[in-house]
């Protein structure tokens, strides 16, 4: 089964006005380069990513998940929320 992960930017008061509300990203196993967001949330992002791609799901307490929630370790400026889009 093909996976592609998309990334939505759901909050944002980045620094640097980088990230903006809505922003969203889709990613393959064929991506060769990260996405255009920082490489700080994209290193936060990455093994959530790479965990999904592969089938995986992530514990979310006591539930199992195919999405995911993060923020920036730059205080939590910006909200990054993945999730599973699944494609025969």
């Amino acid at each position: 089964m093909h996976r592609k992960i998309k990334l939505t930017i759901k909050s944002s008061s980045c620094r640097n006005g980088f990230h903006k509300v809505g922003e969203e990203y889709i990613i393959d196993e064929n991506c060769t380069v990260c996405p255009p967001i920082c490489m700080e949330l994209w290193h936060y992002a990455y093994p959530y990513v790479w965990t999904l791609l592969n089938g995986g799901e992530l514990d979310d307490g006591d539930t199992k998940s195919k999405s995911f929630d993060i923020i920036c370790p730059d205080e939590g400026r910006v909200h990054l929320h993945g999730e599973v889009i699944e494609e025969g």
